[in-house]
């Protein structure tokens, strides 16, 4: 039996209701050749998990069919923020299964990379983007200060006291700042805790965006969409014709859209002729160069409106990518306190996705009406089906959202 229990919650919220412009700050000479370096690694690392992650829970039996959002950005900041208080195999299984095991990159460096990641994402105003993480510690609980300082440095950690045996009291505070944080769009983030607890450990981000572009209201028109070919659900299409960067990717039958946010952020859509030739396919490498060649060109598109809410259980996932040790008899979280033996019990992620015309924060189906006009071709791109979504961040290439969108008005 373990003695205590670690709960590691993660949660996002993608939000578009505002109207808030708001820009990009990218750093530049200030830091040196090796911090820049592993800057540089981590953020490959993230792409690469933020796939990983994507395929486990596609993959997973109790998401067949199902509409699929998440933050790996936020999953990869809770659990290297955990890391820095792991040892030995644990913390060796974490770097792995999050893409850190380069020999050349320490503890260190990961938490200065993160610094500088989370940095750069609160320069924005906190009404639109604000990323972190808190931690709930038990009254009786007393973790190292050098573990708390870290988190506090590195992650943007807030620090709370409560009492864990109380737990009706313990869970009401944690879903209150949960809620606080992201803007009301997660308001019961735990319903219930295990009294054994003795600190949990919450990852957090909130993206509003307003679209460099808008699509105006007055033209958002009631259209079907084809969940497979034998539903159709109806939804709010917006409708828009402007130029667009796109690209047809040929060895994988998928054509992209990109539609810019007012900031250094981007929502690429991947319409593909088969969903499951381009989950398998898709890497990095792919968006890469979807971005460096698009071309622009004049199109007439269709974005559905819709809101959905996702909510997962990470363990199995995270156990099948080698991070194991950390659930059981076998954790090494010497880092975070002694005297008490600490083992994870679970981690967990939910996130929201609001779309309207304003802006948007994760997907967008985009339904396309066709237009001639002066003999001009008005070339579509119909999505009208299962899509997927990544945001991401042009300034460093990491991926802040993904998902896919098998159903737009689906709970």
């Amino acid at each position: 039996m373990l003695g205590a229990a670690l709960g590691i919650w993660i949660l996002s919220a993608l939000v578009c209701e505002g109207t808030a412009d708001h820009h990009g700050h990218h750093d530049s000479g200030d830091q040196d050749t090796a911090a820049d370096s592993s800057l540089s690694s981590v953020i490959s690392a993230n792409k690469e998990f933020a796939f990983q992650l994507y395929k486990k829970l596609s993959a997973h039996a109790d998401n067949q069919g199902k509409n699929i959002f998440f933050s790996p950005r936020s999953v990869s900041v809770a659990l290297a923020a955990l890391s820095a208080g792991a040892r030995g195999e644990t913390q060796k299984q974490l770097h792995s299964g999050l893409g850190f095991n380069n020999s050349q990159l320490t503890q260190t460096d990961v938490d200065r990379a993160f610094h500088t990641l989370l940095e750069r994402s609160n320069q924005m105003s906190p009404e639109d983007t604000s990323e972190g993480t808190a931690v709930f510690m038990d009254q009786r609980f007393k973790p190292y200060a050098e573990f708390l300082d870290v988190l506090k440095q590195s992650y943007f950690a807030e620090g709370f006291n409560v009492d864990f045996t109380q737990t009706t009291d313990s869970a009401n505070t944690i879903n209150k700042y949960a809620s606080d944080k992201t803007h009301g769009k997660i308001e019961k983030l735990v319903e219930s805790l295990d009294p054994n607890t003795v600190m949990f450990l919450m990852s957090y981000i909130y993206f509003k965006g307003k679209w460099a572009t808008p699509f105006e209201p007055e033209l958002t028109k009631q259209d079907m969409f084809h969940v497979h070919e034998n539903k159709k659900v109806q939804v709010q299409m917006m409708n828009m014709e402007d130029s667009f960067d796109t690209y047809y990717d040929v060895p994988i039958n998928t054509s992209v859209l990109h539609l810019p946010f007012n900031s250094s952020y981007s929502m690429l859509l991947l319409l593909p002729d088969d969903m499951a030739t381009l989950e398998n396919a898709l890497c990095p490498g792919h968006i890469t160069k979807w971005l460096k060649w698009m071309k622009s060109r004049r199109y007439y598109i269709s974005v559905p409106k819709f809101s959905i809410k996702s909510s997962y259980s990470l363990n199995d996932m995270l156990i099948q990518m080698g991070m194991t040790d950390m659930f059981g008899d076998r954790a090494d979280l010497t880092g975070i306190s002694e005297g008490q033996k600490l083992a994870v019990s679970e981690v967990a992620h939910q996130a929201t996705l609001d779309v309207d015309e304003a802006g948007a924060t994760a997907t967008a189906a985009t339904s396309i009406h066709i237009t001639l006009t002066s003999f001009q071709y008005i070339p579509v791109m119909k999505f009208n089906r299962p899509f997927m979504v990544v945001i991401t961040d042009r300034n460093t290439g990491d991926y802040l959202f993904m998902g896919k969108i098998m159903n737009p008005v689906a709970e």
